[in-house]
């Protein structure tokens, strides 16, 4: 089975914590050079000088840039490219917070829309000429399982992560025959940031702690526990790989078990 992604260059958002950090390091582990993207400049700088390097021409970089500035972002994104051609691209960035759909701002849905589709939007059409002329492109989208089944309470996330596995379902049929694939990972209940702030405001609202709150929500998955980044993450980096050339399209879910869809 090939992993080897020795003389690919993986470019990875949302790369300073949690799912995204844990991509960055395996891609490293198999041999890519990784470039980091998120907002902390100082979380990414130590992440790039501690990544691993499995060959001595492996190299890894960072650059700081708000998802939501969609300019800025193309024209970081463009700067990547002309030093290296990105193979591999993840899409990865932070949730909205939660809440009911029916009393939900405007603003809510066009920052989290910008943010999620349009971020990966510019960010595709600006490696795509590399991944073209090398052959080999993969592109993994981070959304969640609410891509399945929506979640209570998280209106404005589930409207706009569908967006975003219809996004990736149309460019999967569009770029396959050039040696391009497209898939989504849809995490469960995760050990991060994310599922850490919404303990933290699902018990401000019930009135109940974060600890009884957490156990009720790892009963409901088969396996009774939270997953952990790095178990995500290798699901990603597999996605990757030249191992995985002929898995295109599909939305993988790395939840325990919890979700209750067939497909």
């Amino acid at each position: 089975m090939d992993l080897n992604l020795s003389g690919r260059h993986a470019l990875v958002c949302g790369a300073s914590q949690g799912i995204g950090r844990a991509t960055a390091v395996e891609l490293a582990e198999l041999g890519a050079d990784v470039t980091l993207l998120a907002r902390s400049a100082e979380r990414l700088a130590a992440l790039a000088e501690s990544l691993p390097r499995k060959h001595a021409s492996q190299r890894h970089a960072w650059c700081s840039v708000d998802m939501q500035d969609t300019d800025m972002l193309k024209a970081t994104a463009f700067g990547i490219v002309e030093a290296s051609p990105v193979h591999i691209l993840i899409n990865n960035t932070g949730g909205p917070p939660g809440g009911p759909i029916h009393s939900a701002e405007d603003a809510a849905f066009e920052d989290t829309f910008r943010q999620h589709v349009l971020a990966a939007h510019a960010l595709l059409q600006t490696v795509l000429a590399g991944m073209r002329d090398s052959a080999y492109g993969r592109v993994v989208n981070v959304i969640s399982t609410s891509v399945k089944e929506p979640i209570p309470g998280l209106g404005v996330s589930n409207t706009v992560r569908a967006a975003m596995a219809a996004w990736a379902k149309t460019m999967s049929n569009e770029l396959a025959a050039d040696g391009i694939t497209v898939n989504n990972v849809l995490p469960g209940y995760t050990r991060t940031a994310r599922l850490d702030g919404l303990l933290t405001a699902q018990a401000q609202k019930s009135g109940r702690s974060e600890q009884e709150l957490a156990k009720e929500m790892a009963a409901a998955v088969p396996a009774r526990r939270f997953a952990e980044p790095g178990e995500v993450a290798a699901v990603i980096a597999f996605l990757c790989t030249p191992a995985a050339a002929y898995v295109n399209g599909v939305s993988i879910a790395v939840d325990g078990g919890r979700t209750k869809a067939l497909s």
